[in-house]
């Protein structure tokens, strides 16, 4: 005797497996995004300026915080200071790898002068050609 076997008409689809997937999707997500959201908190001053012009290469951004602690946020560790020497060494070996890279300097409004001309000089040994200064437009 043979058994009938019941096919399944085709509207009725089983979203079982698709549910799972989207769950671990949600989940990898949810471990990742404060991963990718770590930086430094740095008050910019407040100017009207130009736009720099884009480019392809990803920039080197230097800031320097309110206690006057350097931060290179170009790769891994963007969140921890950094000594003058090894600021050097790792923005030459940059220049280096990717000739013409753009190097950005965000200073908090909160610090010294002092500071930021010795970012540039620290820049300028490192054999950095041009510097751009980051900005926040100002509020209207």
């Amino acid at each position: 005797m043979r058994q009938r076997i019941r096919k399944r008409p085709i509207s009725e689809i089983n979203v079982v497996p698709y549910i799972d997937v989207m769950l671990v999707l949600l989940i990898i997500f949810m471990i990742t995004a404060p991963l990718l959201s770590q930086g430094v908190k740095v008050d910019l001053p407040e100017v009207d300026s130009r736009p720099i012009e884009h480019t392809d290469k990803e920039p080197v951004i230097i800031n320097v915080d309110a206690a006057g602690n350097f931060y290179i946020t170009f790769g891994e560790n963007g969140d921890k200071p950094v000594s003058p020497e090894e600021l050097i060494n790792r923005v030459n070996a940059l220049l280096k790898y990717q000739p013409g890279i753009p190097v950005l300097v965000g200073g908090d409004k909160a610090v010294p002068y002092g500071k930021v001309v010795e970012l540039m000089a620290l820049l300028q040994r490192a054999g950095v050609p041009t510097v751009g200064m980051i900005t926040e437009p100002p509020e209207h």
